[in-house]
């Protein structure tokens, strides 16, 4: 499912922290978002899907704080996933209790929590309590919810943030192999991330998208976020 942001802006208090951020995302596509810590990428995240408020627009009868004309507009589909940076899950309720309880509140059925619980490589471990799971595991498990409305996007903010070499790998693949059928979405301050899932880059930074390429246009990566970040 496609996505189309226009004129984004955002403030936190006096912090300019989003600065007219355009973005087209076509259908399918497995997008990274690129940057430093601070760069935006989570803020960004939390406003498409809703838990924070983008600024006021002309159209809001506010004063476009970029002094730049034209409507700010966010469309992101309804039916979106959402892994955050920090998983909030309950340690002390089983894998498949966990799940089933948050398939209840979505309205989904028993039957699409043990398909997702095969899909996501957590058979092995569905009888343990979420706190006595590594860390790996723990990610299989946010990734399973926000799957559970088998949704066409799907947002990912660091995702393989604090895995061992083993886990990273297995969520690499299991990334990749969800982006064939929806569109993903994933931030990460690492650059072999990006090259490692996704087809395309959106470097962003001080709040600014700096560069938006094809990772099959990219030489070399490494060299495109040290030039498009060296004068922030």
């Amino acid at each position: 499912m496609a996505v189309r942001i226009e004129h984004l802006n955002k403030h936190i208090g006096a912090q300019h922290v989003l600065k007219d951020i355009n973005l087209n995302i076509k259908d399918g596509e497995v997008v990274g978002l690129l940057g430093p810590n601070g760069a935006g990428k989570s803020t960004l995240m939390k406003i498409m899907v809703g838990l924070w408020r983008k600024d006021a627009s002309l159209q809001d009868g506010a004063e476009a704080p970029t002094g730049k004309s034209g409507e700010s507009r966010v469309e992101v589909p309804q039916t979106h996933g959402y892994l955050p940076e920090q998983n909030p899950l309950y340690p002390e309720m089983y894998v498949r209790e966990y799940l089933q309880f948050m398939a209840r509140l979505d309205g989904v059925g028993k039957d699409r929590v043990e398909t997702l619980i095969e899909r996501v490589g957590l058979t092995p471990e569905v009888n343990k309590k979420i706190g006595e799971l590594s860390k790996g595991y723990r990610q299989r498990v946010g990734l399973a919810q926000a799957l559970l409305s088998d949704p066409d996007l799907l947002i990912l903010d660091e995702p393989t943030t604090g895995l061992d070499p083993n886990q990273l790998t297995e969520i690499r693949q299991l990334i990749r192999d969800l982006g064939r059928d929806r569109t993903v979405i994933l931030s990460t301050h690492i650059m072999q991330e990006v090259s490692a899932m996704c087809n395309r880059v959106v470097i962003l930074d001080h709040g600014e998208i700096k560069a938006d390429r094809l990772i099959e246009e990219v030489e070399d990566l490494e060299e495109l976020f040290r030039s498009s970040t060296l004068n922030c």
